[in-house]
């Protein structure tokens, strides 16, 4: 089963395909017919494949001084995300988020406050490159884990504060 956020986004990538005249008109039309059709992941991947990729290598920052950092919903996760921090609380919540990359790799460099990360619940998630100077991040793996779901590298450093992590209910 697809979501609308799924389709949404699928949408947008080909108008923007069709905006940087990588598809023709009648490819626009026909590869919408197919995406607002479709069923099942697979269907809807298929018209988006031929798509040149999104530049992986780029970072996108979120940068606050102070103040709250937060992203909900259904919101587009890049493939490199950093988030810096001098004080104040970060909440990034992925579990509607849109993640078109097996693996996401997400930079912290907060100095206080806390953090929370909100998982999807297939996703795996890897914080050994975090250092924290202050207190221990709180994490409960998950006791079964369908494949497939993405990668979540979390690096970086957090001064005064803890990082809590958990997986998605729904």
């Amino acid at each position: 089963m697809i979501s609308e956020d799924d389709r949404d986004t699928a949408v947008q990538r080909l108008q923007a395909a069709y905006a940087e005249e990588h598809i023709s008109h009648e490819e626009l039309d026909e590869r919408l017919h197919q995406v607002l059709t479709a069923k099942t992941r697979s269907e809807l991947d298929s018209p988006l494949a031929s798509l040149p990729e999104e530049k992986a290598d780029t970072t996108s920052t979120i940068a606050a001084a102070g103040g709250r950092i937060r992203r909900r919903g259904a919101w587009r996760v890049p493939r490199f995300l950093k988030v810096e921090s001098a004080f104040g609380r970060v909440h990034l919540d992925l579990s509607r988020a849109v993640i078109e990359h097996p693996a996401v790799d997400i930079e912290l460099q907060l100095g206080t406050g806390r953090a929370k990360i909100t998982v999807p619940r297939d996703a795996i998630v890897d914080f050994e490159e975090l250092h924290t100077g202050w207190k221990d991040t709180r994490y409960k793996t998950r006791r079964s884990s369908s494949p497939g779901g993405p990668r979540i590298r979390i690096s970086g450093t957090m001064g005064f504060g803890r990082l809590k992590i958990r997986h998605a209910r729904r």
